[in-house]
């Protein structure tokens, strides 16, 4: 692998802001949004078990349908992809029996020879002690994706505008997940940023690295 430059890097991310204004008239290319697609996959999670789907809206309609019990944010229907980030709200036996058969799969491993590893993320999070909070535990998750998410957005020169401000449970309604595994946690209009938008060119405020930064 050939890494980026540092320039390269911060240049994007110090690029990356809240998009408030979306030019709806501009959509993502195929191609591009296969790649940040990719992206979401290749999010790395707790135990690697992936207690999460990615919603992504590009129907006019349906975007309309969500943007009121989205504050009324305008990002909803002009952006040109809208991802809806979804968490397990249980996790189950079988759910882990999946994971090790994709393990099997992928790696050219038996099954019986990943009992150890099965066995553990089963005490852990079915029937363990962390077993009562798998929802929260699946959320984090998701916070995980979305971070990435916006990183790689922000390398292929995509806007995007993470949005906690709306209403899960509406969303759960709108798009039939109420009786699904999964359940909305937060959302993510991404695109191009349109013209008027105040905050495009407003610098970054952020504390210094040596506040933030503790080296020990």
């Amino acid at each position: 692998m050939n890494p980026i430059t540092h320039d390269t890097l911060l240049e994007a991310l110090r690029w990356r802001y809240a998009t408030k204004v979306f030019d709806p008239s501009r959509t993502i290319p195929q191609d591009v949004w296969d790649t940040l697609a990719t992206s979401l996959v290749l999010t790395p999670s707790s135990f690697g078990l992936q207690p999460y789907r990615f919603i992504v809206i590009t129907d006019p309609e349906l975007k309309a349908k969500l943007r009121p019990v989205s504050w009324g944010q305008s990002q909803v229907t002009d952006c040109s992809h809208l991802v809806v980030f979804t968490a397990k709200r249980t996790m189950t036996e079988a759910d882990v029996d999946h994971f090790i058969q994709r393990i099997s799969e992928v790696r050219g491993v038996k099954p019986a020879d990943l009992g150890g590893y099965r066995d553990m993320m089963v005490k852990t999070l079915v029937v363990g002690g962390r077993s009562g909070r798998v929802a929260e535990w699946a959320a984090d998750q998701v916070y995980i994706a979305l971070g990435q998410f916006m990183a790689a957005a922000a390398l292929l020169g995509l806007d995007t505008c993470p949005m906690e401000g709306i209403d899960p449970a509406q969303y759960d309604a709108i798009l039939g997940l109420e009786d699904s595994p999964y359940r909305t946690v937060v959302a993510c209009p991404v695109g191009y940023r349109g013209d008027g938008d105040k905050y495009a060119t407003l610098a970054k405020v952020r504390f210094p690295d040596a506040e933030l930064v503790e080296i020990r």
